[in-house]
């Protein structure tokens, strides 16, 4: 398919490169660093090749979300911003823009936002999951009071938030000792990615602010799956699920969430999702330079599913949801 859009997709500063090392064997780490530092050398060949018109691009992980003092990270995502702001007016009509943001000060955060996208012409956020406070070993999550006035501020602006992947806390990662092959994209992010997902459903977020649109990748980080179970276990007993949310949690996740194919190669999971969530939901990523994007590409483009639901998920969705076929943007 010609024409895609793929929107997890990063990139790294100095700053925030040796974050990602931790995700490759030494061996492969040149490959990767590469990989992540590189905007219109072979990205654009590997976009060229297997179809993608635009990759809306986006910080490495956990970068600004790992800095415990505000001010450090309210600095290294501007620094960021501009750096990727002045990539997209390189070639604006191949690359597009997600704000890291210094969401340890959620109005630093809402500010940031504002700028990114009234300024520089950003698609939206994309936030590398809880961050991190300034004793650096506790981390805060976005269900929180405290950020509702940020969120009151993302619905204003009218943009997307893709909330991404990190690993756990130390503290909070008993679970994997002796078993550190789960942490990262095998099984650590997309448990960590769910549970905070599923706080903002049901913290009653979405009824004070409907219009929210939030994204997760990963073909929903096995939500799609578990999401029947989490409104309907132990149906006969009295009391079922106490949260502050008025609504099933399904309703929050079909109305509210986007969801992408970002290193979820698989059939059999885009069917469940489609089902589950809707084709108009469902986003096409590859995730480079953690994955490959002939391997994501391939796979999508002779995946056997309508031709019609192939753009939608392929182009269509992204580009009505990011508004990328309107002048300002």
């Amino acid at each position: 398919m010609q024409g895609k859009v793929a929107l997890e997709e990063h990139f790294a500063v100095e700053e925030t490169l040796q974050d990602s090392a931790v995700f490759s064997p030494e061996a492969d780490w040149p490959e990767l660093k590469a990989r992540l530092l590189d905007i219109h050398d072979r990205r654009l060949r590997e976009m060229d090749a297997h179809g993608i018109e635009m990759m809306l691009l986006s910080l490495n992980a956990p970068a600004v979300q790992a800095i415990p003092d505000r001010i450090r990270a309210g600095e290294i995502a501007r620094r960021a911003n501009d750096f990727l702001a002045d990539q997209i007016l390189r070639r604006p009509g191949r690359f597009g823009g997600f704000a890291a943001l210094p969401m340890q000060s959620p109005d630093l955060a809402a500010r940031e936002l504002e700028r990114c996208v009234r300024e520089l012409g950003f698609c939206g956020a994309l936030v590398n999951g809880f961050s991190q406070l300034s004793d650096g070993a506790s981390g805060v999550y976005y269900d929180l009071k405290a950020y509702w006035p940020f969120w009151a501020e993302v619905e204003r602006l009218d943009v997307p938030f893709y909330l991404h992947p990190r690993n756990p806390l130390p503290r909070d990662s008993a679970i994997y000792e002796g078993h550190r092959w789960l942490l990262g994209p095998t099984w650590a992010f997309g448990q960590e990615t769910a549970v905070h997902a599923l706080r903002l459903m049901g913290s009653g977020l979405f009824d004070a602010y409907p219009r929210l649109n939030i994204i997760i990748g990963h073909m929903g980080e096995g939500l799609p799956f578990s999401m029947w179970r989490i409104d309907n276990r132990n149906k006969w007993m009295s009391e079922q699920n106490r949260y502050p949310a008025k609504r099933k949690i399904a309703d929050y996740f079909r109305e509210n969430f986007h969801i992408t194919t970002s290193g979820n190669f698989r059939t059999q999971t885009l069917i469940d999702a489609m089902l589950e969530i809707g084709v108009e939901r469902i986003l096409f990523s590859a995730d480079w330079p953690f994955e490959n994007i002939d391997h994501a590409s391939d796979w999508f483009d002779a995946a056997p599913i309508a031709e019609t639901d192939r753009q939608k998920i392929g182009r269509d969705n992204a580009r009505k949801l990011f508004k990328l076929d309107r002048s300002n943007r």
